[in-house]
């Protein structure tokens, strides 16, 4: 378990005369004022990033690569939605909106609870927000004091840590693993609670693993959470994305819960930024508050734009992308196992196949440097998934075409019995 410390801040340190804080930065050490924050020193960079700087590279000297790290759908983007954006265009009125989102799309999102869950939500209780990223941030800093302990699964996403100890808050990763489906229980749950633990955030279906929390495991997180006095936030991003069996989402278990969403992963609209915070009404006023500072707005066109993703048109055509998504995953998982891979737990959604890799390397990120320089092959290695076994661990994104993945195989197939020579 991770857990990182650092020492408490006096945020009223903050607000000192201009004059004084120029005293008080002759006063500090030579050198002190080029310092960053000491958040910063907890907050990693994506390393995977260098491995897609290294594939793109190779790929303008003319090489094959077949990449399976980014997660982000391979489709472009549905065409209702993208006329949609044509117009905002067209009209020539793009402006800033008011904080929490525009009304008909507020309106839609609770409508795509009452139709896709059956559960009641108001339309006042939804901020649209810039990407899941701004929901989370958002999330954060209404609930966080510093040094607040958050509780999440380890391996997990690794932005979710971040965004809580940039809020000043103090990221507690459980380990778990294949015997919880790769997510947090309400039994590590009540383990791990201390006197300063504010939340504990789940995922599901969860990158890296593509696993879901069952609707009996999620109801008994939340009961835990509830007599705790703290509050259940629930990434639900990858919501659409499951495979035979459907996803609960967390609303349907009270008005209490923090739940955030995406366009970006089911709608395929990633490069729209546009996402949305389900918070219950005791913390939308300050959701409101905290918003109009951070953003202003989300971005108007995108929407504008998003009101066609929930047209029964747009729906259908994501349903055929899901069992496209499905397919391949159903190619991929047995095709890694035969390759040697452990994958005790089948993904039931995302795009996602974390992989124990175990049995050719102790140091995955190297190995993930190997595949990508030896095979043309770039995959992501578990560093950035958290503290727990990350070294053995490598995450394979799939939504590509099956003969991509068909290439990914072989040329794998290749280096392993190239590197065991």
């Amino acid at each position: 378990m991770f857990t990182p410390r650092w020492p408490s801040l006096n945020l009223n340190e903050s607000f000192r005369d201009p004059t004084e804080q120029m005293n008080l930065a002759e006063r500090l050490p030579s050198g002190a004022a080029q310092r960053a924050a000491a958040r910063m020193a907890d907050i990693e960079p994506f390393h995977v990033m260098q491995i897609i700087a290294r594939a793109k590279a190779l790929e303008a000297t003319g090489r094959s690569i077949v990449s399976m790290v980014v997660g982000e759908p391979d489709f472009p983007v549905a065409p209702l939605v993208r006329d949609a954006a044509v117009r905002v265009l067209e009209g020539g009125h793009v402006h800033y909106t008011p904080a929490l989102g525009i009304t008909p799309l507020r309106e839609a999102i609770s409508g795509w609870y009452q139709a896709r869950y059956g559960v009641a939500v108001p339309a006042s209780r939804v901020a649209v927000t810039t990407g899941s990223s701004g929901a989370l941030l958002l999330t954060m800093g209404v609930l966080l004091n510093p040094g607040d302990e958050v509780l999440l699964a380890d391996p997990g996403y690794p932005c979710n840590r971040h965004f809580v100890r940039a809020l000043d808050g103090n990221p507690v990763g459980v380990a778990v693993g294949p015997g919880t489906a790769y997510q947090l229980t309400a039994q590590l749950v009540e383990r791990h609670w201390t006197p300063r633990t504010r939340a504990a955030l789940v995922c599901s279906p969860s990158n890296p693993t593509g696993t879901m929390i069952s609707p009996q495991a999620l109801r008994g997180i939340h009961e835990v959470v509830r007599q705790r006095g703290g509050i259940l936030i629930s990434d639900e991003i990858y919501h659409g994305l499951t495979y035979g069996a459907a996803a609960l989402t967390a609303l349907s278990l009270g008005d209490d819960v923090f739940v955030i969403n995406s366009f970006s992963k089911y709608f395929g609209m990633t490069g729209f930024r546009l996402g949305w915070l389900i918070a219950p009404d005791a913390f939308i006023t300050d959701v409101d508050k905290l918003a109009g500072n951070l953003f202003i707005s989300p971005p108007d066109i995108a929407q504008r734009a998003a009101l066609a993703a929930f047209e029964p048109d747009t729906v259908a055509l994501l349903e055929e992308r899901r069992e496209l998504y499905r397919k391949q995953r159903d190619f991929l998982v047995p095709a890694l196992k035969a390759l040697g891979f452990e994958i005790p737990v089948m993904p039931q959604g995302a795009f996602y196949v974390y992989a124990n890799c175990a049995r050719f390397t102790d140091d995955s990120y190297a190995f993930c440097w190997d595949v990508l320089e030896k095979a043309g092959v770039a995959i992501t290695p578990g560093l950035d998934f958290g503290r727990n076994e990350p070294r053995h661990h490598v995450r394979f994104s799939y939504p590509k075409p099956l003969e991509v993945l068909h290439e990914g195989v072989e040329r794998l197939a290749e280096y392993l019995k190239m590197v065991k020579r």
